[in-house]
């Protein structure tokens, strides 16, 4: 029998199954062809860690250390843009991610197709990074099987049952026994509760599209960071010699195989073009994810109260590969009973039982 059975080969599961594979032995069932295919493959991933709720951020700040010893980040930087109208949803943005304003000018100099007539307040900070999101996926797939543990992918759950030891888990080729049921299933995280008898916490796929347009101009984008619109409402990152444009949109959908809105593309698109000199002409590539929130839009990390051997990993949303080594380090915390290094605080934030009160 397997101590601990993961459903989602996300970085969810896949963080949670190196962690837990030091406590005992692990397999991860992941419904799709290899890991991270769905929303951990489309992330943006930035690490920036003042992003999120205040139990985010925690994790945030715990992961940094881990990302940094893996070595899986590159300087990026952050930068917020506004203009007249948006004064008020800039200031908001800039206190939350606590970011030093800039000038105008300065700003051009870091992304010079920002117009002049348009952008007339900036705020950056260089305490971003880019995610290099294969190494950090592997890096924690490899920790997993160097422990013993095994991953098993076009392996998608049918039936969940569960037993007077532990679960019963079905796919179409085998039946896994386990003594913990782990799930991190992603969007998919409350048909796996149904499925296994454990009330669903009403979490939320929300889709967020995304374009890769040609550098604009043919400048070297190499060097600018990641820019966010005011209130969030666009961003741009630098991806392999393009940009990455995002309407940055949260449109509640089911769970499914994610794929962009043309209209609410475009709307974002044209949001991102009022604050620059250089249309867009074409588009290289476009595809959309889920980011899947909690109804607080905070992680939910630990046993379930009904069952304590049904362990939630789940409402990742955005913040997933940034959070997962913190995240995925609490959940073996809780489970093997040792202290854990965050606070009271945030551990009972993240908490299923919070959903009882």
């Amino acid at each position: 029998m397997i101590d601990f059975l993961i459903i989602g080969g996300g970085v969810g599961g896949v963080s949670a199954a190196a962690r837990l594979s030091e406590l005992g032995s692990v397999t991860l069932l992941e419904g799709e062809d290899a890991l991270a295919y769905h929303a951990s493959g489309r992330s943006a991933a930035l690490f920036e860690e003042s992003y999120g709720k205040p139990s985010t951020v925690a994790l945030n700040a715990a992961s940094l250390a881990f990302h940094r010893s893996a070595d899986v980040l590159s300087s990026r930087g952050l930068m917020l843009v506004g203009t007249a109208d948006t004064a008020a949803a800039f200031e908001t943005d800039r206190a939350h991610m606590k970011l030093p304003e800039i000038t105008a000018a300065q700003a051009r100099a870091l992304v010079p197709i920002l117009d002049p007539a348009v952008v007339d307040r900036a705020a950056y900070h260089p305490d971003a990074w880019d995610i290099d999101t294969d190494k950090l996926i592997q890096t924690f797939a490899r920790t997993a099987r160097a422990n013993g543990g095994t991953i098993v992918t076009r392996a998608q759950v049918t039936g969940i049952t569960r037993t007077a030891t532990g679960w019963d888990v079905t796919t179409k080729d085998a039946t896994y026994q386990a003594r913990k049921l782990v799930n991190a299933a992603g969007a998919w995280v409350d048909v796996i509760a149904r499925l296994a008898g454990i009330t669903p916490l009403g979490f939320t796929p929300l889709r967020r599209s995304m374009a890769r347009i040609p550098a604009p101009a043919g400048h070297d984008v190499s060097g600018w960071p990641m820019i966010f619109g005011p209130g969030e409402n666009w961003y741009a990152k630098p991806d392999a010699g393009a940009l990455i444009v995002s309407p940055a949109e949260e449109d509640p959908v089911d769970p499914h195989d994610a794929y962009a809105d043309d209209m609410v593309l475009a709307e974002g698109l044209a949001r991102y073009e009022a604050h620059v000199t250089e249309p867009v002409t074409r588009l290289l590539a476009s595809w959309a994810g889920l980011r899947t929130f909690a109804p607080d839009r905070t992680l939910v990390l630990g046993p379930d109260p009904q069952d304590d051997c049904f362990i939630w990993c789940a409402g990742q949303g955005g913040y997933g590969m940034q959070s997962s080594p913190a995240a995925s380090q609490l959940l073996a915390d809780l489970i093997s009973g040792k202290p854990s290094a965050l606070s009271a605080d945030t551990i009972s934030a993240l908490s299923p039982a919070r959903f009882q009160n």
